[in-house]
């Protein structure tokens, strides 16, 4: 089995991204992340982020508030961070808190400054198949990594499993824009491994450590693995038990060192986009 490092296709997307750099005219793009709460998924996704913006030489700064900020207060100060003119772009951690209306914060998000795909307008450029807007990264990033290593999309069935608006649907979108043949399973599908073992490729996007098998895949799939978990024992893993894919799948992603080496590339030519745009 080969395995798919995250690596490889990041430094491609760092090339690309110092060549729009030099559209920027000597400013510098500048990066918020904002997180509420302390859960481990959000901030070892920010710690990648952070270190990831460093290493393409743009700016980042995180805005962390505790998790139990009122609705009100934490409106008021995300309309901060989306007004600052020195702000190019916004990464928001989801989910969010209860106590927080998440479709409220959608909503106020200006689409340019929006680099992981969250408000109503880029939502709605990617499932019209328009490249003016931006997509999820983690959807983005799953692409790139088929694209980086030449493994063909067109005609391909590829079963995504996960239906969220984060990676699940925005990413068939993407998918099917390359030509590839989608199914979207979830946790209510029917015959579930059977479903999974048909794909040629196969996504697991359900946010749930180790959820999916070996027996989920079929022989020789190509396994992409989108999960930022932490397990029993305090590690990263993903939704895949990646030890038990010897000798089934040709190609794999890891967890760590996978798609969220790619995310976090992903969100960086986001953002010098963004610059660009403004």
């Amino acid at each position: 089995m080969i395995t798919l490092k995250g690596a490889a296709v990041s430094a491609k997307i760092k090339e690309q991204v110092e060549g729009l750099l030099n559209g920027v005219q000597g400013q510098i793009p500048k990066l918020a992340i904002v997180r509420v709460g302390e859960q481990p998924d959000d901030l070892s996704y920010e710690r990648g982020a952070l270190k990831k913006m460093e290493a393409f030489g743009l700016k980042a700064e995180s805005f962390a508030f505790a998790a139990d900020i009122s609705d009100e207060a934490f409106k008021q100060e995300f309309a901060r961070i989306n007004d600052n003119p020195e702000i190019d772009g916004i990464l928001l951690l989801r989910p969010l808190p209860k106590q927080i209306k998440e479709t409220d914060i959608e909503r106020m998000i200006d689409p340019g400054k929006d680099l992981d795909g969250i408000s109503p307008v880029n939502i709605a450029k990617v499932f019209a198949g328009d490249d003016s807007g931006f997509a999820p990264c983690t959807a983005e990033a799953v692409v790139e990594v088929l694209k980086a290593n030449e493994i063909q999309m067109t005609g391909k069935r590829v079963t995504i499993v996960g239906r969220s608006m984060v990676v699940g649907r925005p990413l068939s979108m993407l998918l099917l824009k390359e030509n590839a043949t989608v199914t979207i399973c979830h946790t209510r599908t029917e015959n579930l491994k059977e479903t999974c073992r048909h794909g040629e490729i196969l996504v697991a996007a359900a946010g749930r450590a180790k959820m999916l098998d070996s027996s989920y895949v079929g022989k020789d799939a190509i396994v992409i693995d989108v999960g930022i978990n932490v397990d029993e024992n305090g590690k990263l893993c993903g939704d895949m038990d990646f030890d038990t894919l010897e000798g089934t799948a040709s190609m794999a992603t890891p967890v760590p060192g996978g798609v969220g080496a790619v995310t976090t590339a992903v969100l960086a030519k986001h953002l010098v986009t963004a610059a660009l745009a403004r």
